[in-house]
């Protein structure tokens, strides 16, 4: 089973998110809190790590989502972190994935396509969208540097879904097996948070 946690700050939809996949066989549900404040103190007093949390991007009042990333996987090293947000901001979102996000979800999803990217999370995989990958290679296109610069198989990645071709699409137009996609995308979102660690780094020191 799959041990999950949830970070919600909306009473009805915490409670909608705990219930449903609360009651699914492939999941063990852990932590549920309303902020990542609570979260933290959940796991300082001996509630299970979680492999994937599921967390709010908007979380008033405290740290929120994209501040609470980092906090989160230094408590919790092994664990994934898909967020999740009432709007489809494909800036705000890219800065959730510079922060160590493994991917977004909008708060319109079907609880029943929350339990499948939830899944597809902990086998390795990561969502990304083609206002995403605009993103992506403006990230990196002004500013290539020798140890995070994208390879040309992750340029053409990302060009394919800039071009709206699915996950399966791309690997057949790429020639490689629809699971390497998925590890092209995990690489590359590492790439966009180290970048921007390093960034983050020389501004400091200026």
């Amino acid at each position: 089973m799959l041990a999950i946690a949830i970070i919600e700050d909306q009473d009805v939809i915490r409670h909608a998110y705990a219930t449903y996949l609360g009651a699914q066989p492939e999941f063990r549900l852990g932590i549920v809190a309303a902020s990542v404040e609570a979260f933290l103190a959940d796991l300082a007093g001996g509630a299970e790590a979680p492999r994937v949390v599921l967390s709010d991007i908007g979380l008033p009042g405290g740290l929120s989502g994209i501040e609470g990333i980092r906090r989160i996987k230094e408590a919790a090293p092994k664990a994934d972190v898909l967020l999740i947000s009432v709007f489809d901001d494909a800036a705000r979102v890219f800065q959730a994935l510079c922060a160590g996000a493994v991917g977004y979800l909008v708060k319109n999803t079907p609880l029943t396509m929350v339990k499948e990217h939830l899944l597809q999370v902990a086998a390795g995989g990561s969502p990304m969208s083609p206002s995403i990958a605009r993103h992506v290679v403006a990230h990196f296109s002004p500013k290539p540097t020798a140890e995070e610069v994208l390879t040309e198989r992750e340029l053409q990645l990302v060009q394919g879904i800039e071009d709206g071709l699915s996950y399966k699409q791309i690997a057949v137009r790429l020639g490689i097996a629809a699971h390497t996609v998925n590890t092209h995308i995990r690489n590359i979102y590492r790439k966009l948070e180290v970048n921007s660690k390093t960034e983050l780094l020389g501004r400091r020191r200026k």
